[in-house]
């Protein structure tokens, strides 16, 4: 491939754009009226406006992007992830033009996009799983039977669901009923598919997934685990890789397990398999995001390994030049998705303008992002501003850098996750590894930020007396008897 075309946005299509151009590879940006001025748009070879600013009418445009790249020549179509990256009907019209897709199969998508149908595919390999079903629900009395086996509380999950939608905690047999039918109702309103099964409800799960990479000549590898427990709305907040619970011999199990899964929907390209782990670290199978995840970049920084080039590699047809034992962890990473959201008002997402944007420097640093200082947030899109990376030798250097790139991190305009993510890095349980996916319910309050605040300012206040008394103290004369200046003048 000489060239490829981006069919996405912002920081991931900057960040993929990058990696091409160091191969060698022309790129070619898809932007809606809105992202015109954006630094992906510039950073492109070549760039096209597909439309207005709202995705239905620009970015979700399949049949548009593939007139786009053939007209352009681009020989690869790169879906990045959100949008289209998941669209199986996508990824087989843009095979069926003659380009590549850089990304899994249409049939790999599919498999994988329903939850049921990716849990009976990874059942034929063994791969643990949540006690529960893996058909969909018939009716009521089903799913009274089933319950009476896996025991309360449960799930009701939405087979195509995402994002926490058509999800329910049943806590006992009274409210199965009305719980079901409200999962159905959302799942069928959000996905067009009103298919749900039940599951037996972990009730503090870590959420640990694995990175794995497969070529079209049937090599495998997992990149190990990323810890992806911290999260609001079922969306993740910090990643870390690896995961400071794991013991060797479980992060070898689910590594082999998650290839196991990758292998039996022959998968290729980079892909993520999702597990939850209770507290005794039993581990069990979620589902698979058949794309490059937003937090991959930790798992690069602990790795070496850039994730990008290997998907352009695999969609080339090239053989994964490396192996399992080839691949070795390397110190640790923590990642903060920058988010343009009110840490202070459950997180609701904000709009406005970046009046000041000025991005932390330094050893183990990473920043991905795709905005700039007076640009503008719009209200159309994902309101991820971009990703502050810190790597370090150990766990503890890695949290001590993110803390220091936090604090040096500037954005005035919007409110910002940057608060939440100085806040959360800090607390006992985070430092020490004890957390799960109810870290923000069990220890988070807006009013801690305001005291984090006022802690800060009054620290601020105390430092700045300090500097301005050292500052105006009595200096002492200089004895002029003893004038090294008198006496370099005498010797002229």
């Amino acid at each position: 491939m000489k060239k490829i075309l981006v069919a996405n946005r912002g920081e991931i299509a900057l960040r993929i754009m990058r990696s091409a151009k160091e191969m060698g590879i022309q790129t070619v940006a898809i932007y809606s009226e809105a992202d015109e001025l954006m630094p992906f748009v510039r950073f492109a070879d070549e760039a096209f406006c597909i439309g207005p600013a709202p995705s239905s009418q620009s970015y979700l445009l399949g049949n548009k992007i593939i007139e786009i790249a053939k007209q352009c020549g681009a020989e690869g179509i790169h879906p990045g992830y959100g949008f289209l990256s998941e669209n199986a009907e996508f990824s087989q019209a843009v095979t069926d033009a003659g380009i590549i897709f850089i990304g899994p199969t249409a049939h790999s998508i599919n498999t994988m996009g329903s939850k049921i149908g990716a849990k009976q595919s990874a059942k034929k390999y063994n791969v643990p799983m949540v006690p529960g079903t893996d058909t969909p629900l018939k009716d009521a009395k089903e799913a009274h039977e089933i319950a009476l086996k896996t025991g309360f509380p449960l799930l009701i999950k939405a087979s195509a669901g995402g994002g926490g939608k058509g999800m329910r905690i049943v806590n006992n047999a009274d409210e199965l009923e009305e719980q079901m039918n409200m999962a159905k109702s959302e799942a069928l309103n959000s996905f067009n598919d009103d298919s749900v099964f039940i599951e037996k409800y972990v009730g503090s799960p870590k959420h640990i997934e694995i990175q794995v990479l497969g070529d079209k000549h049937g090599n495998y590898v997992y990149l190990f685990e990323r810890e992806c427990s911290i999260q609001r709305r079922h969306q993740k907040l910090i990643e870390e890789a690896p995961s400071s619970c794991l013991t060797p011999e479980i992060r070898k199990a689910m590594g082999e397990s998650a290839v196991n899964v990758a292998r039996s929907c022959d998968y290729h390209g980079a892909g993520t398999v999702e597990f939850l782990a209770d507290d005794d670290l039993n581990f069990y199978f979620l589902e698979m995001n058949t794309r490059l995840q937003v937090e991959h970049c930790v798992t690069e920084m602990i790795t070496g390994i850039d994730l990008v080039k290997e998907q352009i590699k695999v969609a080339r047809g090239e053989a994964l030049s490396f192996g399992q034992d080839d691949l070795k962890i390397h110190g640790h990473a923590v990642e903060l998705r920058i988010c343009a959201e009110d840490p202070y008002n459950n997180f609701l997402p904000d709009i406005g303008k970046l009046e000041v944007y000025k991005r932390p420097q330094g050893s183990g640093i990473r920043v991905d992002d795709g905005y700039e200082e007076g640009m503008e947030i719009p209200i159309y899109y994902d309101p991820m501003i971009g990703k502050l990376v810190a790597w370090g030798a150990n766990r503890q250097e890695a949290i001590d850098r993110l803390s220091l790139a936090i604090a040096a991190f500037r954005i005035n305009g919007i409110e910002t996750t940057l608060p939440f993510g100085a806040w959360a890095i800090k607390q006992p349980a985070f430092v020490e590894g004890k957390f799960d996916t109810h870290f923000i319910a069990n220890y988070f309050k807006p009013e801690l930020l305001e005291q984090k605040t006022e802690e800060e300012a009054e620290m601020a206040s105390i430092i700045a007396v300090h500097i301005f008394e050292e500052s105006t103290k009595e200096l002492k004369p200089i004895n002029q008897n003893t004038s090294q200046w008198k006496n370099r003048k005498q010797l002229r």
